[in-house]
Formats: structure tokens, sequence, C-alpha cells
């Protein structure tokens, strides 16, 4: 009898970091199942991470629409691809009832919800911040449960020939033979960031050196990086799509752990990054994977004396915490490091 082809639906609704520590999934499956088909549910803003992805087959937009006329219009679409499995990334009431009606007979949630129980939902458990297991570990548990075993929890990012084309073209314009440095000072607030001030700083002191060129990647520049001399600041990063393209053309990524480092690590970018030890935000569980990377924590005394421990309050500005100097002679050392 011939065996029935696998057919998987990947949803994951949440943000960009997220969404990139997803795409190892559909490779790891396709690997071994080639005649598997994949598709990948995700909010409209987000899926230019899965566009050229050579492991899946059709990327849906979620519809957020809160009515039940969106509700049923998305169960009828999902119904049309006969979907075998689907694997629900992040807890979501309403997401786990349109499966349920999509008719999908294998779905994996996570954790022990009510409303999974009563739509006959398979769980795999996360005991986060009790492992030292990565995030995109985590994802590769459901992969585990419906029987493969994975070989890499990478993520990546995949460019077009003409992508690869205008990267270049907007290195050769902007770097005459400079290191081009990018600077991402925002993050969604899940993790210690520095002060906007201190990024400035930062920045000026890089740009001294005529070695570097400085790239901002902020979508929306806060007021303190507008206007520096000297310092690049591309239009595309409105898009996501134009921000994975700016930075794929960088030779180093600064940031804080958020979705802009990890389309980073997709991409095999470097990036330097700031953590802080705190289970919830630690390197072990959200650090970059599968490029060359440098984590940056503060001192022993501030996570002991000054820390808030809450990440949205945290910003290593006190005794002991992050300073432009020091995070200056890191880049150099780095970069020599990875030459």
């Amino acid at each position: 009898m011939q065996k029935k082809q696998l057919r998987l639906l990947i949803a994951r609704q949440d943000r960009i970091g997220d969404v990139v520590l997803s795409t190892p999934i559909a490779r790891e499956i396709k690997s071994s199942q080639p005649d598997s088909f994949i598709a990948v549910l995700v909010r409209d803003e987000i899926k230019d991470i899965y566009l050229n992805n050579p492991y899946v087959d059709e990327v849906i937009v979620l519809n957020e629409e809160k009515t039940w006329t969106g509700f049923w219009a998305m169960v009828k679409g999902l119904r049309k691809y006969h979907f075998t499995h689907a694997f629900i990334l992040l807890p979501q009431e309403r997401l786990n009832w349109i499966l349920f009606f999509s008719m999908i007979p294998n779905r994996i949630g996570v954790g022990h919800k009510l409303y999974q129980f009563l739509s006959f939902t398979k769980y795999v458990d996360r005991k986060k911040y009790v492992e030292e297991k990565h995030e995109a570990d985590y994802c590769m548990d459901m992969v585990r449960k419906i029987g493969f075993t994975p070989k890499s929890i990478e993520p990546e990012i995949y460019l077009t020939s003409r992508e690869h084309e205008g990267i270049k073209n907007f290195r050769n314009n902007i770097a005459s033979g400079r290191i081009i440095i990018g600077i991402n000072s925002s993050s969604g607030g899940s993790a210690p960031n520095l002060p906007k001030s201190e990024y400035r700083k930062l920045i000026e002191l890089i740009i001294c050196n005529e070695k570097f060129a400085v790239v901002i990647t902020d979508n929306i520049i806060p007021i303190e990086l507008r206007d520096l001399d000297n310092v690049i600041y591309p239009s595309a990063t409105t898009t996501v799509r134009g921000l994975i393209n700016v930075i794929a053309s960088l030779d180093l990524l600064i940031s804080a752990s958020t979705g802009p480092m990890h389309i980073a690590s997709a991409l095999k970018i470097p990036t330097l990054s700031f953590f802080c030890p705190l289970p919830a935000c630690s390197p072990k569980l959200w650090g970059p994977l599968g490029n060359k990377s440098e984590i940056i924590l503060p001192e022993e005394i501030y996570c002991k004396t000054q820390c808030p421990k809450d990440p949205k309050k945290c910003d290593y500005s006190k005794v002991g915490g992050l300073r432009a100097e020091d995070i200056l002679a890191r880049i150099k050392t780095f970069l020599n490091s990875i030459k």
C-alpha cells in the first residue's frame, strides 16, 4: 500500500525572531521526506522571511480579522490543502479552533490548554528556563513528535539571484574598502537594551575610524540617532524583505537580542549582541545560531546590585553595565578574530 503523503502546516503567528527560528522545521522534514508538502501560516508583514525558501511549497497569510466571517474564510481556505499535520508553535485559541475546523487530523500545540484538550490537539511540553535549550530546539520538539530526527537547528533565509546582485551594488556604493557595521538600536522590549544615548556615543566612536562605515537598520530611526554625519540611513528597512537585504549587505550587525539579530544569523552575517543572564533572556535560549557571533553581558556586579529583573526596564546604564568605549574595544577584537 502506498504511503500517504505528509502534508504539513507550520503556524507561527508572532514576531520576526520567533518566525526566523521556525525556519529549520521545513528544511529538516523536507530533507528526510522530499515528497512532503510543507506550507507555513504567518502574519502578512512577516511572510518575507519565508519567501524563496526551497523547502516551503506555500506561504499562507493569516487572516487576522476577528470576526466569524474572517474565521470561516480561513477555515475554508485551509481545507483545500488537505493537510495531514499542523504545528501550532505559539498557543492561541482562535488559531487552534481554525485548524480544528479545517479538518487537519494531527495537530500539535504547546503546553496544556483547555481548548487543546477539547479539540483533541496533541502537545509538546516547553520546560523553558529549566532545561538549557534554545528556542529553535524547542520548535524541533514538534518535528521529533511526528517521528523525524532533526540534524540541525540553524535558521536560514534565502535570497534570490537578483537580491544578491542588489546587495553587491549596495556594498560597492558605500563600502569603498571599509567594513560595514550595522546598528539596530530598537527592540520589542522582551530583552534588555542600551539607552539610545549610548548607541549614539557608540556610533560616533565607530565613525571616527575611517576603516568603518555605519548603517542604521532601524525601521523607525530614534530621534537620538538622526542626522549623524557619515552614517547611512537606508530607506529599504521599512519592509521585512528590505531589512533582510540591508542586513545581508553588512559585515557585522550590532544589536540587542531582537529580530534583526536572528535575521543576521540566518543569513550567516556576524553579530555582536547585548544579552543578560536572566533565564528568560539568556543567550542559551535566544542567542544567534549558525553565524559567527559575540555575546556581550554586563559585569556580574551589575546583575547582582543594579538589575531590575525586568527586561523592559534594564538598560545597562548603571555601575557595571555596558559602555560605548568598552563595546568598541570588543568590536575591534571580534572583527580581528573573524578575518
